[in-house]
């Protein structure tokens, strides 16, 4: 599990990360979400001891990164495909590395094999391209077989199949009981593998929330209702505080209550329902709500 607590970090008079609370808990596929500029690759190099905090603390299994005996064992992360060094091979670097914690040398072989690497690990990682750099990065990331795993943007570069397959993965790990934390910029991978959302905008917290929560609470989730008693329903909903619009002459769509609410309504009224479904917003419209105001590096529009 990871613990962040009032992490602050501020880089002169610029607060890169504000008063951070959270908990990511084992089992779950967190996606670290926000601008660019918000803080994410901060926090992560906070929780993983690369920057010293302002304030606050960050911790792995309850204590600092710093005092982890097996780090490697412990939390596996991928922050930049292309730090290592160019000349030496994927193979010579992860033998190095489990060396130097104590790793078999037969967990190479495996992490390669399960990134799909076996047939180019002995290239120099200065000529992979970007998604051969992820894959290598992330068999780094698996080689102690940690509880905790750290990605950041680690998808980009890959093709659609490998994009599917560190999807798959993502939730595999989670599924055997890990935390995984993975940030992303794009929005309709996130939806496709997360469970549980954290949204941060210029150094601050956002949004802690299970995914389907985040999608629900946009403004254009909403439940569309077909009935030949569309005037009554609209009435009714309206008096419990269900904001309504009329799309036809016999069609609604409610906002601002569940599903299973509009339903109940109806049939308290005893207005008999043709149709009854949610018409849910992707995570990108969600997303682009939360971080209207936080945006600091924003393009104009084309043509303007």
């Amino acid at each position: 599990m990871i613990s962040l607590k009032g992490l602050t970090k501020r880089y002169g008079e610029r607060m890169a990360v504000d008063d951070l609370s959270l908990e990511l808990r084992p089992g779950t596929v967190t996606g670290f979400l926000g601008p660019n500029g918000a803080g994410k690759s901060t926090t992560m190099r906070l929780v993983l001891g690369l920057d010293r905090p302002t304030a606050g603390t960050a911790l792995i299994g309850g204590v600092p990164y710093q005092r982890i005996r097996n780090p490697l064992r412990t939390v596996g992360a991928l922050l930049d495909a292309r730090a290592l060094h160019p000349g030496r091979s994927g193979h010579a670097h992860l033998t190095a590395l489990a060396r130097a914690n104590g790793i078999a040398r037969r967990r190479v072989e495996e992490v390669l094999e399960t990134v799909g690497m076996v047939g180019a690990a002995r290239k120099r990682a200065g000529t992979l391209s970007l998604g051969m750099s992820q894959r290598l990065g992330i068999a780094a990331a698996l080689l102690g077989d940690p509880e905790v795993l750290m990605f950041d943007e680690p998808v980009n570069g890959l093709d659609p199949d490998g994009v599917r397959w560190v999807r798959g993965l993502m939730r595999s790990l989670a599924e055997e009981g890990r935390t995984v934390f993975v940030s992303s910029h794009l929005m309709s991978e996130t939806q496709l593998t997360a469970d549980h959302l954290v949204v941060i905008g210029k150094g601050r917290l956002i949004m802690d929330a299970p995914l389907a929560e985040v999608i629900a609470g946009s403004s254009l989730t909403a439940v569309l209702v077909r009935t030949p008693h569309a005037g009554d329903l609209a009435v009714r909903l309206r008096a419990a505080g269900v904001a309504v619009d009329r799309l036809g002459e016999n069609e609604l769509v409610a906002t601002g209550a569940p599903i299973e609410r509009v339903g109940d309504l109806a049939h308290e009224a005893g207005i008999r329902l043709h149709g009854l479904r949610t018409r849910e917003a992707s995570l990108e419209q969600a997303y682009q709500e939360l971080t209207a105001d936080s945006v600091e590096y924003g393009s104009r529009k084309a043509g303007v």
